[in-house]
């Protein structure tokens, strides 16, 4: 009985999803067409992410350095764990957007990787809870241009909505745990300098 309720409301969820990017593709938007296609293709191998962290290293000294570093690690974690693990396991298909897509809004590469989750998404938001631990006041404007980058992979047809929500919320979850090994890792090596009386290196103590 609860086998058939979970296979029932999973079914319903996939309709949703594919209801929800159907509307996507049927609302005229050429305006945010051109802008998201861009931001979309901005985002390819985190290009975006790199740039936002250089940008944090030349104007935020040491901090915005360390903030920009914690970012890109928890990126790379991240995008190891969802192409090398999560992608293949789940094994679902991009979505066929030539039948509901017109060609205007075909501006981004359908890739050949599995659809769900969204790497996009997962690296976007990965980074914006890395680079906010260390800096909490960009973390809201980050995770809010992450939103945008995982809503231009639904607008542009490559995924579905509920692959970029999975993806944020896996890469939130991965960005969080990779942060808590960088503090715990930190918190062995100032002990360690601590325990032999030797004095704490400045990048140390500050990064706790």
């Amino acid at each position: 009985m609860r086998a058939g309720r979970r296979g029932q409301a999973l079914a319903e969820l996939q309709r949703l999803d594919q209801a929800l990017y159907r509307a996507v593709a049927d609302t005229r938007t050429p305006v945010l067409d051109v802008a998201l296609s861009r931001l979309s293709r901005a985002a390819n191998y985190s290009r975006l992410s790199t740039g936002i962290a250089l940008a944090l290293a030349l104007a935020g000294g040491r901090q915005g350095a360390r903030a920009g570093a914690r970012g890109m690690l928890s990126v790379g974690v991240t995008s190891a764990v969802v192409n090398l693990a999560f992608k293949p396991l789940m094994r679902r298909q991009r979505p066929d957007r030539t039948r509901s897509f017109t060609t205007h809004r075909l501006r981004v590469r359908m890739p050949a990787t599995r659809s769900f989750p969204s790497g996009h998404a997962a690296a976007a938001f990965a980074f914006a809870t890395g680079a906010g631990r260390e800096l909490p006041w960009v973390g809201p404007p980050l995770y809010v241009l992450a939103a945008a980058v995982g809503y231009s992979r639904v607008h542009a047809g490559v995924h579905y909505p509920l692959d970029v929500v999975a993806g944020g919320l896996g890469g939130i979850a991965l960005g969080e745990l990779t942060n808590a090994c960088i503090d715990r890792v930190a918190t062995a090596r100032l002990g360690a300098y601590q325990s032999q009386g030797v004095s704490v290196p400045a990048r140390l103590s500050s990064s706790r």
